[in-house]
């Protein structure tokens, strides 16, 4: 790893954490608004899109923490699974990020079409944390290629 390939890890680290914490406080804010109906917060109809039930979507927002967590963690030091380059795999979530985002892009401005009430803010905390999320796996694929750039090719002879 270069020296300065090298000083980029604190920053990719901290991106990551930073969306990390930004959907801790989706998740939480949830939880509360949907436990203790909290005046505070925007009402569930704001938060929550339906496709999964709550009762469902909680866990799996707790899993996928968790899992975003591991991978911070291993930016952070810098070893361990996530940090490890695997080019298939990483193009894959990259390339998967950038068709997510665009269909959060379509979902939002088919959302602001067919309900003008909401505009522009209005029903929009699920489309920016899904950006969020994979915004963070995106990151997490351009870390682990700077971090660990491929070896030159040897020239044939």
């Amino acid at each position: 790893m270069t020296r300065e390939r090298a000083g980029d890890a604190p920053l990719y680290a901290s991106v990551l954490w930073f969306l990390l914490f930004l959907f801790c406080l989706r998740v939480a804010g949830q939880a509360l608004v949907a436990a203790f109906a909290v005046p505070f917060l925007p009402p569930m109809s704001e938060w929550y899109s339906g496709v999964i039930p709550y009762p469902i979507l909680l866990p799996v927002q707790v899993v996928i923490i968790v899992l975003l967590a591991k991978v911070a963690t291993d930016f952070t030091r810098r070893r361990g699974f996530f940090v490890v380059p695997r080019r298939t795999m990483g193009r894959f979530l990259e390339w998967f990020s950038y068709l997510y985002w665009g269909g959060m892009a379509v979902r939002y401005v088919a959302s602001m079409a067919l309900h003008p009430e909401r505009r522009w803010f209005g029903g929009t905390i699920p489309i920016f944390f899904h950006c969020v999320y994979w915004g963070g796996m995106a990151v997490r694929y351009v870390a682990s290629m700077a971090l660990h750039p491929e070896p030159p090719a040897v020239p044939a002879e």
